[in-house]
This record gives C-alpha cells, sequence and structure tokens, in this order.
C-alpha cells in the first residue's frame, strides 16, 4: 500500500519535483499526540538522532524542504517504533503538509512532521 501510494506521488509530481531543488535540514520539529488523553507535545530532533515521543522512539534520518523557501513543505524520513522493541511502527517519508498520506499507524499515539530546522 505504502508503495503504491509513493509511486503514485512520483508519477503525479514528477516534472514538478525534477524542477525544484530541496535542501536538507539539519533537524526537525515534531508534534506527537496522546489519542486517548488529547496531549500533544513539539519537540526538536537532529538529523540522525532518536528522541522519545510518549512511549515511542523516532529516529531521524533526513528533513528536506524547497530551497527556495525554508518556512514551505518539509517532508522528513522517520522510523518509529515502540519503546524496547525491535520492529519498525512506521519506516519511511512523511510530509508535512499531508501527514494522512503516509502516517503512522497506532492504536493510541500520532507523530507527524512540523518543519524542518534551518539553523
Amino acid at each position: 500500500m505504502i508503495r503504491i501510494l509513493v509511486a503514485l506521488l512520483v508519477f503525479c509530481a514528477g516534472p514538478l519535483a525534477a524542477q525544484d531543488k530541496v535542501a536538507s535540514g539539519n533537524g526537525a520539529v515534531l508534534r506527537g499526540l496522546d489519542k486517548v488523553n488529547g496531549k500533544t507535545i513539539d519537540l526538536q530532533v537532529n538529523s540522525g538522532s532518536t528522541v522519545e515521543i510518549f512511549g515511542l522512539d523516532v529516529a531521524l534520518g533526513d528533513c528536506r524542504y524547497p530551497a527556495e523557501n525554508p518556512t514551505g513543505d518539509a517532508f522528513a524520513y522517520l522510523t518509529i517504533w515502540n519503546r524496547g522493541q525491535a520492529e519498525a511502527l512506521f519506516d519511511g517519508w512523511m510530509i508535512a503538509t499531508s501527514p494522512a498520506l503516509n502516517a503512522l499507524d497506532h492504536a493510541r499515539y500520532d507523530v507527524w512532521v512540523l518543519r524542518c530546522m534551518t539553523s
């Protein structure tokens, strides 16, 4: 399912994506939501680092954004797993303006990208 969505994105945005230049940030700002009690938390994570968001470990591989517009649409490569477990719940690119397009599927928690850190 995820591969189909990614292929569809590449197909639909192919010519546009080829023209846009992207830059990598040195990290990302992520938001976590505990759906049971409604609590949210915003955290900064550096590229190559892991943070804990509620009961999840979240590793950031890279965060990219349009080179001409640092406040534009960020997309980040995240790996997310339950604390203390080896199997990843999510491993892929998450897009800030469309978090549901490729989202974490967890009964209690949500995690999404807000923006890249550029300085």
